[in-house]
């Protein structure tokens, strides 16, 4: 299902607040909407009805007059009805494609003018396996998504060959809608479960890129002791694994535990730059032999193509991320 809007895409961080008039002539206009057509939503799908209507004004820069937000009222009860049923919603702004499981986070977000761009931050920041691996021959993806990171490691890293496992087949129904390339000789994306495929072959990639998430969440399978024990044992020696994480989850304490446990410590952790994501980054082998000067020079080989959030996220790994041991390869 394809819901086309004129919007243009906007996150608030959540720490800014609105001008305290506007947020007040919002909650103003939703009461008397309300006593004129009630809306009959529980308490939480009201505080997220309002969060969405202040967002998307001020993205625009309309006023929040009382025809505006009914047309932001009736474009969030369509996406709330979409959301519903399971399936994947694709989200068409006016320069923006997104691909959505639930209405309140996005998944993936491609640009129309560049659709191998990485517009995510957190996207963006996952690439700083760069720092690890500037030259990858065998790069696996847990979870194809709008196939951002897929498409730009297809088309930035010609030499690495590609294999993306995705477990919903209605993902991968919408792959043209996103122009994630063919399967080809280098790429090639299987309708499987992330756990299967690195349970089998070991010491295969040299890059594991793990953002598997359903409409709850991270699935168990994804996220067990025994998951991460299996992406070390995938990784060749010198592999790095690079995982999305949510940062507001209590699990994900947990999660971070277990994947040091798995790697030996020889993990580095840092925040992505546009949401509540952290990225871990974890290396097969000895983290102290890679050298401060190793990593300057290769965050220095990031050619102009590469985004500036990269950048920012390579540099944070450079000033974290040596000095950690690490099981031997």
């Amino acid at each position: 299902m394809i819901i086309s809007l004129s919007y243009m895409p906007y996150r608030r961080l959540s720490d800014s607040r609105p001008p305290p008039c506007f947020e007040l002539w919002v909650r103003t206009n939703l009461k008397r909407l309300d006593a004129l057509r009630p809306f009959n939503m529980p308490p939480h799908v009201m505080a997220r009805l309002r969060r969405y209507i202040e967002t998307m004004l001020l993205a625009e820069g309309l006023p929040p007059t009382p025809g505006n937000i009914v047309m932001l009222i009736d474009d969030f009860s369509r996406l709330l009805a979409l959301s519903r049923n399971g399936t994947p919603i694709v989200y068409r702004k006016r320069n923006t494609l997104s691909l959505l499981f639930d209405m309140f986070s996005v998944q993936s977000e491609m640009r129309l003018d560049d659709p191998d761009e990485l517009v995510l931050g957190y996207t963006q920041s996952m690439m700083a396996f760069l720092m690890f691996q500037p030259s990858p021959r065998e790069i696996g993806m847990i979870g194809l998504g709008g196939g951002s990171l897929a498409k730009f490691c297809y088309r930035h890293l010609p030499e690495a060959a590609i294999t993306v496992a995705e477990i919903d087949p209605h993902v991968i129904a919408l792959r043209d809608c996103f122009h994630i390339p063919a399967n080809d000789a280098r790429f090639h994306v299987h309708c499987m479960d992330g756990a299967q495929l690195v349970g089998q072959r070991p010491q295969r990639f040299d890059v594991l890129v793990v953002d598997g998430f359903d409409s709850t969440g991270q699935p168990a399978q994804l996220c067990s002791q025994q998951f991460y024990d299996d992406c070390f044992e995938a990784l060749a020696p010198g592999g790095i694994m690079a995982v999305n994480l949510l940062y507001d989850e209590p699990q994900t304490a947990q999660y971070l535990a277990r994947i040091e446990r798995s790697f030996n410590g020889a993990v580095t952790v840092i925040d992505s730059f546009d949401s509540l994501n952290k990225i871990a980054f974890a290396y097969k082998g000895d983290l102290r032999a890679i050298d401060a000067h190793t990593f300057v020079e290769r965050l220095a080989r990031l050619g102009p193509h590469y985004p500036a959030m990269l950048r920012m996220a390579a540099d944070m790994v450079l000033r974290q991320g040596s000095g950690k041991p690490g099981k031997p390869g």
